[in-house]
């Protein structure tokens, strides 16, 4: 496998899902490739905790 560009799903931005990142999707046992680039998973990721701490 090599690495691949895949576009994000919230901005549009292209983004490189590096083949160690494959590596680890697969040995984790996750069988999507990653839909958001890694700047937008961060934000989403603050925006779940920030909801998380209001209740």
């Amino acid at each position: 496998m090599s690495d691949k560009n895949l576009n994000c799903s919230d901005c549009g931005a292209e983004f490189v899902f590096t083949q160690g990142e494959q590596d680890f999707y697969a040995e984790k046992g996750f069988t999507n490739e990653p839909r958001r680039c890694p700047e937008c998973r961060k934000q989403k990721k603050q925006q779940r905790r920030n909801y998380n701490s209001e209740y």
